[in-house]
């Protein structure tokens, strides 16, 4: 597929990796992604942060696109699959630009360097440079509480006149610069919230779709929210917002994608919870909040 800038809105989904006895739990993974492509989503994430990425070893990270592609292709199914990738070395970035150039992907979500804190020059630099190399398009990934520097809508919009920096997952957590990128990007430049809970309160602001974990429980809830909302039914869209808006909470609770994958886990989806350290299983506090709650949603589905 070409053309992301075509594909990214809507409800993309931050894929989580399933493990089994410390390695790519290759029959899970088909499953979810067989489930997920039936969902109503409108991309897949992987390799990023609720994908574990920056534990999976480069042949893990190849395979997990592999298996994706090609679950997908078994049921004529053509959604884009973005690949993350983050570090703080602008050269290595480009080295794995290079070696996943052949990938069967459509574009990459890069984060912000973690750390080590580069100016506002240092960002617009860095990824100029990534853009100019890479052999796909472009999404920027901004959450500054991870990674200490947040990219301001200065630097932004000078970013989003590259032809290869497509869009945003926005995660700088002030609604207020949102809200003002919104109002000043060029009209080509998508934004996506990558705030779960804040999810409905983007779309109203203008934000072409969001990249949520939580949507990994009630999919279809998800999208109908996204849909509700572009239709101009607010209302409609708020109603089945609040269907899902407490996931958004339990599902953060401690450190994601843990209790995603003991949810999942539960229901199914996939043969184990396992995270890789320094990731741990959920606590037993957690874990029976969990079971009660999917306990109170199959009593309500039936």
């Amino acid at each position: 597929m070409t053309g992301l800038e075509d594909h990214l809105h809507g409800l993309w989904l931050p894929l989580v990796t399933p493990f089994q006895g410390g390695a790519l739990d290759e029959r899970s993974l088909r499953r979810l992604t067989r489930h997920y492509s039936a969902q109503g989503i409108d991309g897949f994430i992987l390799g990023a942060t609720s994908g574990e990425g920056m534990t999976l070893r480069e042949a893990e990270l190849e395979r997990l696109v592999a298996i994706a592609r090609d679950e997908m292709a078994a049921g004529r199914c053509t959604l884009p699959i973005c690949l993350g990738l983050s570090g703080v070395d602008t050269s290595r970035l480009q080295d794995r630009l290079d070696e996943t150039a052949d990938w069967p992907i459509d574009g990459y979500l890069i984060a912000s360097p973690y750390y080590v804190r580069p100016s506002q020059r240092g960002l617009l630099a860095h990824f100029e440079t990534l853009a100019e190399h890479a052999a796909w398009p472009l999404a920027l990934y901004n959450i500054p509480y991870r990674t200490s520097v947040n990219i301001t809508n200065q630097t932004m919009l000078r970013l989003a006149e590259h032809p290869n920096i497509v869009g945003l997952k926005d995660c700088g957590a002030s609604r207020e610069q949102s809200i003002a990128l919104l109002r000043d990007r060029p009209k080509e430049f998508r934004v996506l919230t990558g705030e779960d809970a804040s999810y409905f309160e983007a779309l109203v602001d203008g934000a072409d779709g969001g990249i949520v974990l939580s949507a990994h429980v009630e999919t279809a809830t998800f999208a109908a929210v996204y849909a509700e909302t572009k239709r101009g039914n607010h209302d409609a869209a708020l109603a089945r917002w609040h269907e899902v808006a407490d996931l958004t909470r339990l599902l953060f609770t401690e450190p994601s994608p843990a209790p995603a994958k003991y949810w999942l886990w539960r229901c199914g989806l996939i043969d184990s919870p396992e995270v890789r350290l320094p990731m741990v299983e959920v606590s037993s506090e957690l874990a029976a909040a969990i079971d009660r709650e999917i306990e109170r949603r199959t009593k309500v589905a039936a």
